[in-house]
């Protein structure tokens, strides 16, 4: 099976460099690396539109692109290998993509660019800001691959998969859940340079303020590995009853 590995850290960072050694060593899997050539974090599934994009082999084998994780797999699906991928791995992030994280993650993106594939597409994160447990992150991130054929997922289903910092005799196991919700963001930074221009640096997330049992955040936080799935659908069905006003309007 072909998989392609996208992250949103970038081509050089390690948390892809592990995800492909655990990947890779499985004889079933042949595997391809197609990543931003730098950190791309919380760009989301942008489209690099307004220039071309240089994709270039780097001594390791792996292909770095000078654009969003969006933009490596939607290469990578699209001709850029002489073989289409049969799925998409993304990660492995460091950093957690708990709850509102996913609306802004790379890493989630690129997975979700994953969406027209038939088997389900995956992304993978250390809740941490340290490489330590990263080993453990992808021996987990590959057991969980090694299962996607005894799933049973509708079409364009995204598994977000967030592993705690944990060694792994430590972890208590799996849980299957939803997404948590967090606070609004902390107030951006505001500084000024030397010149005399103000700027602002985008602050950190905040806390959660949904994160009790059953969600994403109470799962890591009790040293679980936390499973959500997620759809592209996001219509709100259940908002049309509340715009009934709207239908009367070119009546």
């Amino acid at each position: 099976m072909r998989l392609l590995i996208a992250n949103d850290d970038g081509v050089l960072a390690p948390g892809i460099a592990a995800l492909h050694a655990a990947l890779s060593a499985r004889a079933d899997y042949e595997c391809q690396v197609v990543a931003p050539l730098y950190d791309m974090s919380g760009v989301s599934s942008a489209l690099t539109l307004d220039r071309p994009l240089h994709p270039q082999r780097l001594p390791n084998g792996y292909l770095g692109v000078n654009g969003t994780p969006t933009d490596c797999v939607h290469l990578g699906l699209n001709g850029l290998l002489e073989e289409t991928p049969d799925m998409v791995v993304a990660g492995i992030n460091l950093g957690a993509n708990l709850g509102d994280d996913v609306l802004y993650s790379g890493t989630v993106a690129a997975a979700m660019e994953g969406r027209f594939l038939d088997r389900p597409a995956l992304a993978f994160s250390l809740v941490s800001r340290s490489a330590d447990n990263m080993a453990v992150a992808a021996e987990i991130a590959a057991r969980i691959v090694a299962l996607h054929e005894r799933f049973d997922l509708p079409p364009r289903t995204v598994l977000n998969v967030n592993i705690p910092d944990l060694p792994l005799e430590q972890i208590k196991g799996l849980q299957l859940t939803r997404l948590g919700h967090r606070a609004q963001a902390k107030p951006p930074v505001r500084e000024i340079n030397p010149r005399g221009k103000a700027g602002y640096w985008i602050s950190v997330s905040g806390d959660a303020v949904d994160g009790g049992p059953g969600t994403d955040f109470h799962a890591v936080l009790e040293g679980y590995v936390s499973v959500t799935p997620l759809q592209f659908d996001r219509t709100f069905r259940e908002g049309f009853a509340g715009l009934s006003a709207l239908t009367e309007l070119l009546a």
